[in-house]
């Protein structure tokens, strides 16, 4: 039976929520990174946590923005877009589960969507040797900029077969990524929110078996 938590991660001026799930001997930690305009509440992210969940992760869902910042950016959709910001709040979270003692033994994926990827791909980049692997959903990871060249970590990008824009940035970005474990995936039928039936499944199953890989990889080299 996993544990739910929420919990408060302090990071400078703000203070930022989340949902801290811990089910017993888990394998990994996944921070999510969530998308343009949505929150930890947003349910194509809760659905892929439930299943790594099951498959033995341990899951952070946290907010990337307080709730005055959110009202902001329903305004302006300015913040959204500040890879910069979204990422410094990453690398923040990734500090907390290094101090959190359920969680700083181990191992660290991200998991980012949409504009997110760009920030777990930032966040990597600065926190190369905690974070083990990155899986993108439908994401910007072109957005990451010269931060691509610093990424080591395991990077999968899962990528909506009919999202053919993103397609093309996604195929930009792998080439430009220097992580020297890289895969993009394509899912056929699958629109930028993978909303048709059993695309979501898919990106599901293709995280929880990359997860399982390079994290189990990780713990099993340090213990």
């Amino acid at each position: 039976m996993a544990a739910d938590l929420l919990v408060r991660i302090h990071l400078g001026p703000v203070t930022l929520e989340g949902n801290l799930t811990l089910p017993a001997k888990p394998a990994g930690v996944v921070l999510f990174a969530h998308g343009s305009g949505s929150s930890r509440h947003s349910p194509r992210n809760r659905f892929v946590a439930e299943q790594l969940q099951r498959a033995g992760f341990t899951t952070l869902l946290m907010d990337l923005l307080t709730a005055d910042e959110e009202a902001i950016d329903r305004q302006t959709r300015a913040l959204r877009f500040d890879i910069g910001l979204l990422a410094d709040r990453l690398v923040g979270a990734v500090d907390w589960l290094g101090r959190e003692p359920s969680t700083r033994a181990l191992p660290v994926g991200c998991f980012g969507a949409s504009t997110g990827a760009a920030a777990a791909l930032v966040a990597a980049a600065h926190r190369a040797e905690r974070v083990s692997a990155v899986v993108s959903r439908g994401g910007r990871p072109d957005l990451a900029g010269d931060a691509l060249q610093k990424v080591r970590a395991p990077t999968l990008l899962i990528v909506g077969g009919d999202d053919t824009v993103v397609i093309r940035l996604n195929r930009q970005a792998l080439e430009e990524l220097a992580a020297p474990v890289k895969q993009i995936v394509i899912v056929p039928g699958a629109s930028h929110l993978f909303e048709e039936p059993g695309t979501l499944e898919a990106v599901a199953q293709h995280a929880s078996a990359w997860f399982a890989q390079h994290l189990r990889e990780k713990q099993h080299a340090v213990s």
